[in-house]
């Protein structure tokens, strides 16, 4: 019962830091890409949007519960005493931290700006200050919580070969 208690936490964690990758990955690959085309007007208001869209129980379902199921596998494997997985598990956790140090330090605080933009005079700028560095860290967003992921996976292998499933 313990075993399949630390399996489902480590597939939950990730399963929901593979959305979170995603997402950001999506935004990389397409959403920013695509709107970079568009005019400044329709930049800021589209981004004001989806900054407000995000903003939901599934989103926050898999960002927060990303990281505290990730807390939960490091302290199953850790009462357990299986090794191999918890360098894999500690690794992508702290991977995850620096994505969340990123967003509220850089991301989040754009948002903000972004939001309290009221009239369409000056949106150029306001979008020059804005896209260039979202885009940027947003990147190294995806960076981190894809690798992190690969940890989780990674370690997920190790915890099923220990167990005797031969992953």
């Amino acid at each position: 019962m313990y075993d399949s208690i630390r399996t489902a936490a480590l597939s939950a964690a990730t399963v929901t830091t593979g959305l979170i990758a995603g997402l950001f990955f999506a935004f990389s690959c397409a959403v920013l890409p695509g709107l970079r085309q568009a005019d400044d007007a329709t930049f800021v208001t589209a981004m004001q949007r989806i900054n407000s869209a995000i903003l939901n129980g599934w989103f926050a379902l898999a960002f927060v519960g990303a990281p505290l199921l990730i807390v939960a596998a490091i302290a199953l494997h850790l009462r357990t005493g299986t090794g191999p997985a918890l360098l894999w598990l500690t690794a992508a956790l702290a991977l995850y931290a620096v994505m969340l140090a990123i967003t509220f330090t850089v991301n989040v605080p754009l948002n903000n700006t972004l939001e309290a933009a009221g009239t369409p005079d000056g949106l150029a700028a306001l979008r020059t200050h804005f896209e260039a560095r979202w885009t940027h860290w947003n990147h190294i967003r995806t960076l981190t919580t894809t690798a992190a992921l690969a940890c989780l996976i990674r370690g997920l292998l190790l915890h099923g070969s220990v167990k005797g499933g031969g992953m």
